[in-house]
């Protein structure tokens, strides 16, 4: 049994209404205890770690001094909201968090009225947080809107889109920089603290309120001087020049684990009559963390652990590589053969397998932080001078950057090569991270091949496959988690381009698959055999282009065609489809059904639950079949 921190101060801060009754001497030990809950939580759910760590004290502050939920609190990604959670009514229930059923490992607005914004991908708070500001604005409500943004999260360019918007919003907007890289402001200290409280105090703002009046009756060159003057004038001394050039009262930087700086500051910005305001706020990644080792991303998500010895339950060993290290491997064979093979991620390398391709080529690894437009772009330039660029990027994070797919790639005809990871679903992440919908949007767009792995064996095929082809977009998706065991060949050669596979051969029964649900559907062709209905398997490896001259065997040699895909709908299904109407093959006495994902956002839970509700595991395969031939004769026997 996990051992349960003591709280005696926490056990009386249920929601922050109760926290708000709290003298200020207290919440520094509040926020110990607040932290001791968290590691106590994460040691039995694991999940993301380290930035909620850093935001603990924070986290306690915004609810004390902001009148939560009138005032809407909004956390960029949601990564850090554990804290956030406990303190809003879910303390309870944060052991459940990331299981089927329990709560979200990020913030969702069915789940919680503290929650006004879901998130799941960065940068977006500033948008939501301006947005809710200016409609508090226009109904003369008094609520703020306040923002918590990483500094990593700021890297984005959507945040500077939303700031350079942000005057609309006034005094009703607020921006909290929380710096955990100490990449903005490395000193922080009393005299930071002093004139941090100095210039957000209403004293100061009045008598820089006297001073703008006053200079609004200079001529106009003499103002914009002594305006500028007075903005640099604060922007050297605490290094907020920028933030004032988009419309923002800079105040900071303050150090985010002192309590004492951080609510004299949060009264000062919530009582002021002007704004917007930013308050840059400097914390610590990973703070109080029970691990020995120290570790680069200062343990931004963690499997479960030993609250006493630190130590984390790490997966048995001897099972198949994942997809990621696979592909990973097999990219490296490929820059090893050319020079001009380059791998671009953005602000994923570990998650996508690029930190691997870094240690053996450097120079030619490029990590544009979160900037996925960007990075596609990017890529497309390098590209247009004769380069193999490998946009290396899990699918949610592909959909941010698709006009720059569909705009700067596929009308130029560019041949940047897409390696989507996270393809289909993705388990404890929920529906922001799914791998829905990369099919459809690809594929509807002239000029791109498109692939997706059975395996391990097929990926490595498949990269050699992008590698080659340098008269087109191409892009070749796989899911997360371990592969199937299957040999990668040492030395992989490309597959011809729009050209499947026969797995086995039957003549009733066909079953078309594209990607990771080919073992399912080998399973079902095992279970439809013993039922008397001889079944063919085939890998369609293409969506685009689809093997046109197989798919006519299929469909002219069996009675029924089933395909099946870890998409949305409108993916290769549908493709199919249309293929078969347009040559005719639909106008006689073929069944063919599609199975994909289903048309509604699917719960996190385990990933193989998951696929079953969505129909496509083994069982839901036969079951269509023996339904299609008007038949209910399937046993409840495992399918293996």
């Amino acid at each position: 049994m996990p051992i349960r921190p003591v709280t005696p101060l926490l056990d009386k801060a249920d929601n922050p209404a109760e926290l708000r009754k709290f003298d200020k001497a207290d919440l520094q030990a509040l926020s110990s205890e607040l932290r001791d809950e968290m590691i106590s939580s994460v040691s039995v759910t694991g999940g993301h770690f380290g930035a909620g760590l850093g935001v603990i004290e924070l986290t306690v502050a915004l609810h004390y001094v902001f009148d939560t939920p009138k005032d809407r609190l909004i956390w960029d990604v949601g990564h850090q909201a554990y804290p956030h959670k406990i303190l809003t009514g879910r303390r309870d229930r944060m052991r459940t968090i990331r299981k089927a059923g329990g709560l979200s490992p990020f913030t969702k607005r069915g789940e919680s009225d503290y929650d006004p914004f879901g998130a799941g991908h960065s940068s977006t708070s500033i948008s939501a947080a301006l947005g809710m500001a200016v409609a508090n604005k226009i109904d003369e409500k008094q609520g703020k809107a306040i923002a918590i943004i990483g500094d990593g999260a700021m890297s984005a360019g959507m945040a500077y889109e939303a700031m350079n918007n942000a005057k609309q919003a006034g005094n009703r907007l607020i921006v909290i920089l929380n710096d955990n890289d100490m990449s903005i402001a490395p000193a922080v200290g009393s005299l930071s603290a002093y004139l941090s409280k100095l210039v957000s105090s209403k004293p100061f703002l009045t008598l820089r309120d006297i001073g703008k009046n006053f200079i609004k009756k200079l001529p106009r060159p003499l103002a914009d001087t002594a305006r500028r003057a007075e903005e640099y004038a604060r922007g050297i001394a605490m290094g907020g020049t920028l933030f004032e050039e988009l419309g923002f009262y800079y105040v900071g930087p303050i150090d985010g684990h002192n309590m004492d700086h951080l609510l004299p500051v949060l009264e000062n910005v919530r009582d002021a009559e002007d704004g917007p305001i930013l308050v840059h706020v400097v914390t610590e990644k990973g703070r109080g963390h029970p691990f020995e080792e120290p570790h680069s991303e200062k343990y931004h998500a963690v499997s479960t652990f030993n609250v006493v010895t630190g130590e984390q339950n790490k997966a048995t060993g001897g099972g198949p590589p994942s997809y990621t290290k696979v592909f990973a491997e097999s990219l490296i064979k490929e820059a090893e053969k050319n020079n001009k093979v380059v791998a671009i991620t953005a602000a994923m390398p570990s998650g996508t397998g690029i930190d691997l391709f870094e240690k053996r080529f450097p120079d030619r690894t490029f990590d544009v932080g979160i900037a996925e437009q960007h990075a596609v772009t990017f890529a497309a330039g390098m590209a247009a001078e004769g380069f193999i660029p490998f946009v290396t990027i899990y699918s949610t994070f592909l959909q941010r950057a698709y006009d720059q797919v569909v705009h700067d790639v596929a009308v130029q005809n560019l041949p940047v090569r897409f390696a989507i990871d996270r393809a289909g679903l993705v388990g404890a992440d929920g529906p922001t991270h799914a791998g829905s919908f990369d099919l459809t949007y690809l594929t509807s767009l002239p000029n791109f091949v498109v692939m997706a792995a059975a395996d391990e064996a097929e990926l490595a095929r498949m990269v050699a496959t992008c590698a080659q082809i340098n008269n087109q977009p191409s892009a070749v998706r796989y899911p997360r988690g371990a592969g199937t065991g299957a040999d990668v060949p040492e030395n992989a050669e490309p597959l011809e381009i729009g050209k499947g596979r026969i797995v086995r051969r039957g003549n009733k029964v066909a079953i078309l698959s594209l990607g990771t649900r080919l073992s399912e559907a080998l399973k079902a062709a095992d279970e439809l055999e013993v039922k008397g209905l001889s079944t063919t398997v085939a890998d369609a490896r293409f969506a685009k282009p689809l093997d046109v001259a197989m798919l006519r065997d299929l469909a002219l040699s069996h009675e029924v065609l089933i395909t099946i895909e870890e998409g949305s709908i409108g993916g290769f299904g549908a493709h199919v489809l249309d293929n078969l109407a347009s040559d005719g093959l639909l106008d006689g006495n073929l069944k063919v059904r599609s199975l994909k994902l289903p048309d509604h956002f699917q719960d996190h839970g385990d990933p193989a639950a998951m696929y079953a509700e969505a129909g496509l595991d083994a069982d839901s395969i036969t079951k269509l079949v023996l339904k299609v031939f008007g038949r209910n004769d399937l046993s409840h026997t495992a399918l293996g």
